[in-house]
């Protein structure tokens, strides 16, 4: 449920009637459209209420697509949004009265859902599922960890590069004249679970909470994190895959807007604080057919074995996915081997050094799932579901078994037993390297297209991979300057 600007509660509009209806019932008078762009920021534009009407959901409304990130060229920029009337929600960070509708992509002429528009494609790994009778339904829930920040500066130029990045919590101003310094600042992998006054965050984060659940996206908890300096995750209750691509997009635009609010910054870039965590997004996902659960079985930690097919292809294709689910170069600075990310591609019950855990709190059928740990928050989520999906498939359609759980703690054991355990990519390149030589799985029903991959691994070295390697780093200066 969510609610309306008056304080009654409403449901999410089912149609178009639904939608002027609200529009009318709020006093509506800008309605903003929204879409995720292929990296995975969600942009928008905006008209008076007038201009929607119930043609504008069928006929939908122009853009320019040669000035969005990865899409068309200028010789072919003229593109459609297609407002599907269930997303519609009243903005609650406007002042002026404000209807927010995510929208599909679709081509002016031939008017085909566009290839590139991530959220067509997790539509199409749906439908693919489908497809092959094994369910109906896909489940996930993410768990992304962000930072609340208090202030931030980074530059590069031709001489000269630098970042600062600073929390009132940050362990390094326990000695800062703060007029008074009360203290209370969590010392480093210590921000796991102290209450207040040490987590200076509860209220901000219970608004941030507050505000999802009035968008009708259900929250199942909210906590401090590992690092000093703000760390938090707020954890969405599992819904169908297209579903949780819309609440992930929300879920960002509420976090950062409540801690504007209050003269904070929020950032999911997965690697901020030198020796301290980053963010990750572990990723919980499970099968249902006609409203049951497949996960559940005899088989290990009581998973059946179409589950133990389909960590068999997370696990063979973990490589390729994490040119989606880890899509930064600074990505791979938190995916270091000896640190307490997961980079080791194995799966355990109850065991958080493994990239597959299966969660083990309850016996309960409907509770049986995987986590996939090596996901960040940086991740475009319609992609990264659709991805994962697509490789759990190919595992239960070629029955692919995942080898022998690992239920020892990875870290603590000796170089030659880990020397057969394989590892997620050590770089960003690695990662797009594999998605080049390992995507028959994800073209599968049509779900990305080979127009979509080689644009992905062609956007991502000439806008991120190769303009970083061009530019010298601080830390090298200290290493290198008097060589």
């Amino acid at each position: 449920m969510a609610k309306s600007s008056n304080g009654g509660a409403f449901s999410p509009p089912k149609n178009t009637n639904d939608v002027l209806k609200l529009m009318k019932d709020e006093d509506i008078k800008i309605v903003d459209f929204r879409f995720l762009d292929f990296i995975g920021m969600w942009q928008h534009f905006s008209t008076p209420s007038h201009e929607l009407d119930n043609e504008s959901f069928e006929d939908g409304l122009g853009f320019d697509g040669s000035s969005i990130r990865g899409w068309q060229s200028i010789h072919a920029s003229d593109m459609l949004v297609i407002p599907d009337p269930q997303t519609a929600r009243i903005d609650p960070f406007t002042n002026i009265a404000t209807l927010a509708v995510i929208c599909d992509i679709v081509d002016p002429i031939t008017r085909e859902p566009y290839s590139r528009d991530p959220r067509n494609i997790a539509k199409k790994a749906i439908s693919y599922l489908q497809s092959t009778g094994i369910a109906d339904t896909a489940y996930f829930g993410p768990e992304l960890e962000f930072f609340i920040l208090d202030d931030v500066r980074y530059d590069q130029t031709a001489n000269t590069g630098y970042y600062f990045v600073d929390s009132v919590e940050g362990i390094w101003n326990s000695g800062t004249d703060e007029g008074p310094n009360l203290g209370y600042k969590p010392r480093h992998k210590e921000g796991y679970f102290p209450t207040p006054p040490t987590d200076s965050y509860q209220d901000l984060r219970s608004e941030m909470v507050i505000e999802m659940e009035n968008l009708g996206i259900a929250i199942e908890a909210h906590h401090h994190e590992v690092s000093t300096a703000g760390q938090a995750e707020i954890d969405m209750r599992f819904a169908p895959l297209v579903e949780m691509g819309d609440n992930m997009a929300w879920y960002k635009y509420v976090c950062k807007n409540v801690a504007k609010k209050y003269g904070k910054t929020v950032t999911f870039m997965p690697k901020v604080i030198f020796e301290d965590n980053g963010s990750g997004m572990h990723v919980h996902q499970s099968l249902w057919k006609k409203g049951k659960p497949l996960f559940a079985g005899n088989s290990y930690a009581g998973m059946s074995d179409l589950a133990m097919n389909y960590i068999g292809g997370i696990l063979k294709h973990a490589k390729a996915i994490c040119a989606f689910s880890n899509p930064t170069t600074n990505s791979y600075r938190r995916l270091v081997p000896g640190f307490e990310a997961p980079v080791n591609l194995a799966y355990s019950a109850r065991n958080r050094s493994a990239a597959v855990r299966i969660p083990m709190y309850s016996p309960n059928p409907k509770a049986k799932r995987l986590e996939i740990r090596f996901p960040d928050p940086a991740a475009n989520g319609y992609l990264t579901f659709s991805a994962m999906l697509m490789a759990g498939l190919d595992g239960i359609e070629n029955k692919i078994d995942p080898g022998d759980p690992l239920d020892k703690d990875i870290y603590s054991l000796a170089p030659e037993e880990l020397e057969g355990i394989p590892l997620v990519p050590g770089s960003f390149e690695e990662a797009l390297d594999a998605l080049k030589n390992d995507h028959e799985f994800l073209t599968k029903g049509d779900t990305f297209t080979d127009d979509v991959i080689e644009t992905w691994i062609d956007y991502k070295y000439e806008n991120e991979i190769n303009p970083v390697k061009l530019r010298p780093v601080p830390y090298e200066f200290m290493l290198y300057f008097d060589v």
